[in-house]
């Protein structure tokens, strides 16, 4: 595929998104799915929701168009990336009760793996490759809900989850150059401009959020599309390089997994303790702490191109580095502490 094609599915991506994102901003005002200034929020006026509808477009239109229905993985994306946005559009506007919006995130990965994309192989340290068999599938389903709600959780400040997900996507995209995996690469061309798109709106002062709508839509397509296995390093643990490319979701998840079980409180239950709030408790701006979490998304988008180039005990050293350092800096902050009552989140 010549760069023109990857220019071409940008730019359609970013154009489709930016055309609707104010359109179903004015939709959403319409339906009612709004985003009131209350409990845990930090805004301070009503924000519709739904723009996730709009990266959604913005990507399945640019996919469809270049690729066709015929293409690779083309019909298990659509499928289950229309499933996961409908859980969203409707837990937008009604507040699903947390089960009934995880089975919906399991029956799309389960559309997933019908239609044949599933982690086969695992990559073995020493080099060689495990295959899964059935044990794919279990792995599979995972991965895909496990991302697809880490990219939920951080999805708490203007500009947040939208600046994440297109610097990770952005850096799985160079690790799919690299690998010749032209398929890979066209579809986080297409994720990096819908997200781009819709981040003009959605920056701070936000205009409009991307709601679960779009937070789950942007989780499912990266783990769908790496559980693919195109992005595994030939001689490093398997999945480990879009590990590092989502860093910040998966570590921030982690932490609150942690600071919960510490602290006596449901897994599931929401609290103002992730990344993003401890540093606007900090005293960091919305800006601040927006801009500052997409350094990190940097310097760890960077780690996972840098892995899929180096040997396999410089690549392990990296990963181990990597994370060891972000747990130490989320850890000085405070993020293990229980929040206090007042905080506020959207």
């Amino acid at each position: 595929m010549s760069v023109y094609l990857f220019l071409a599915v940008f730019l359609s991506a970013l154009a489709v998104s930016l055309f609707l994102t104010p359109l179903v901003g004015r939709l959403a005002v319409r339906c009612g799915a709004i985003d009131l200034p209350e409990g845990r929020k930090v805004h301070d006026k009503p924000i519709p929701r739904w723009g996730g509808i709009a990266i959604y477009a913005g990507f399945i239109l640019p996919v469809l168009l270049f690729l066709g229905w015929g293409g690779r993985g083309v019909p298990a994306l659509v499928l289950g990336g229309t499933m996961i946005l409908l859980v969203g559009i409707i837990d937008d506007l009604v507040d699903l009760p947390p089960w009934l919006k995880l089975l919906g995130q399991i029956a799309a990965a389960v559309a997933l793996i019908l239609s044949g994309i599933r982690i086969q192989f695992l990559t073995r340290p020493g080099g060689g490759m495990l295959y899964l068999g059935l044990w794919g599938i279990p792995l599979t389903l995972l991965w895909v809900v496990g991302l697809t709600n880490m990219l939920n959780l951080i999805d708490g400040l203007d500009g947040l989850a939208a600046g994440v997900s297109s610097i990770a996507a952005t850096a799985l995209f160079f690790v799919a150059l690299q690998k010749g995996q032209t398929i890979v690469a066209l579809y986080m061309v297409a994720l990096v401009g819908a997200a781009l798109g819709f981040l003009r709106y959605n920056f701070n002062p936000a205009r409009i959020f991307m709601g679960d709508a779009g937070s789950l839509f942007l989780g499912f397509v990266l783990a769908s599309v790496s559980a693919q296995g195109a992005l595994k390093g030939a001689a490093t643990i398997a999945l480990s390089i879009p590990l590092v490319a989502l860093g910040v979701p998966i570590i921030d998840t982690v932490f609150a997994i942690i600071r919960r079980f510490l602290n006596g409180k449901p897994i599931y239950k929401a609290d103002k303790g992730h990344l993003h709030h401890r540093l606007l408790a900090l005293g960091f701006s919305q800006r601040q702490a927006v801009l500052l979490v997409y350094l990190v998304s940097i310097c760890l988008g960077i780690d996972a191109v840098l892995l899929s180039r180096v040997p396999a005990f410089l690549g392990v050293a990296l990963l181990a580095v990597s994370f060891l350092v972000f747990f130490l800096m989320a850890g000085r902050i405070g993020i293990l502490r229980q929040p206090p009552v007042r905080a506020k989140r959207h």
